[in-house]
């Protein structure tokens, strides 16, 4: 297929002066998060969902999406990155300040993949959306010829307007479009985030699973929720989830044992068919693409109790510990300080923030934690919040 057509009017660029004006975090176009190098040279989202991260950069009331810099130029920052692996490192899309798939962003999320794919990278990308997805995109995105690519359709389900403007019948639309569609590239059910007492119910549980069956996998996690969504929830008068904001996403318990029984049930007779459900993104991206998890999880058992059998098989062969002397050599040559281990479940280091650490974790294809904010059992990368103590090993 022909590339797509330049729309008449390309985004607008800011100014040097202009792009001062943001966060610095906001203003570097390249970030590493746990699921890959994540490119956000456009800013700006009307989509106003009250628990969006952009909370976090101060932007949140920039409305009209505009480009930091032209699409050429994204990529080449992005390949020229000195963490960037070729066919190896994942990478993320539009997926911090805008979404890509409104209509003046996705001419540039389509330039920016074509330019990826026409080097013969073979990366995984992932395209989060929870907009409009037409037959066309669905031409557009199955004519990539090398990218393992993955279009994870973020769907909560909530229905309190107020808290996320977007009906989510949206996302549910475009989820069936890219899954009868799909052919060069998978589509996973993002269901998220999930609030106790929110969208919990039966009722949103019944309809994720009647969604799972259009997805070649389905992700479910929680709610991240920091100081600035906590402030904003207030300023709208909205009902705050937690008493307490977190550094990582909070899923508790009670909610994840019900979405897991209802998952279960499916064995049992007279029993609703579920598609696929994952507790990790980069599990069920890997096994929409039959391959093996590439943030090396599988040393994590416990999230792995409730993947396929043959995904485990996939996992357990390609997982490999790595030779403590080759982890100590690329951790200190990234700044690590003190000890360096490598025990059975992961890589344990200090010293060190979260972009090398992915850069370990990818490398070698085997989890890479901080010391300092040790993975307790059964919570991995989760707030301790709605969790009871449990005996078990912790990644420390």
């Amino acid at each position: 297929m022909s590339a797509p057509a330049v729309p008449r009017r390309l985004l607008p660029i800011l100014t040097t002066e202009q792009i001062g004006e943001l966060k610095p975090e906001l203003a570097d176009v390249i970030e590493y998060r746990k699921s890959g190098l994540s490119v956000n040279h456009i800013v700006g989202c009307p989509l106003e969902c009250g628990y969006c991260v952009r909370h976090l950069f101060d932007n949140f009331g920039m409305k009209t999406p505009k480009r930091l810099m032209r699409d050429e130029a994204a990529v080449a920052a992005l390949v020229s990155h000195p963490y960037f692996r070729p066919h190896k490192t994942p990478i993320q899309l539009f997926n911090r300040a805008t979404d890509p798939m409104l209509p003046v962003v996705k001419p540039h999320l389509f330039a920016v993949l074509r330019q990826l794919d026409e080097q013969g990278l073979t990366n995984h990308v992932l395209v989060i959306t929870r907009w409009r997805v037409s037959a066309e995109d669905c031409a557009v995105l199955n004519s990539f010829q090398n990218l393992r690519l993955t279009v994870l359709v973020t769907h909560s389900g909530i229905d309190n307007p107020a808290i996320e403007p977007v009906n989510s019948s949206i996302a549910a639309d475009s989820l069936r479009m890219l899954f009868e569609h799909a052919e060069g590239y998978r589509t996973v059910l993002y269901w998220r985030p999930i609030v106790p007492g929110l969208n919990d119910s039966a009722e949103h549980i019944e309809r994720a699973r009647e969604l799972s069956l259009h997805a070649h996998a389905t992700v479910f996690t929680g709610l991240f929720f920091r100081e600035q969504m906590a402030s904003y929830y207030e300023e709208h008068g909205l009902p705050l989830p937690y008493d307490a904001t977190a550094r990582r996403k909070i899923m508790p318990e009670q909610a994840e044992q019900r979405i897991l029984g209802a998952y279960e049930s499916r064995n049992e007779p007279g029993g609703a068919p579920w598609g696929t459900l994952f507790l990790k993104t980069s599990c069920g991206v890997a096994y929409a693409w039959g391959e093996a998890d590439y943030n090396g999880h599988f040393g994590i058992k416990e999230v792995c109790r409730i993947c396929p059998p043959e995904q485990i098989a996939v996992c357990a062969q390609a997982w490999v510990k790595p030779r403590l002397e080759d982890v100590t050599r690329e951790a200190r040559a990234l700044g690590a300080t003190g000890d360096v281990e490598v025990n059975d479940r992961a890589i344990v280091v200090e010293g060190l923030d979260e972009p090398p650490r992915y850069f370990l974790q990818h490398g070698f294809g085997y989890q890479c934690h901080d010391r300092n904010k040790p993975h307790q059992y059964r919570q991995h990368g989760r707030a301790p919040i709605g969790w009871e103590a449990e005996d078990g090993p912790t990644t420390s």
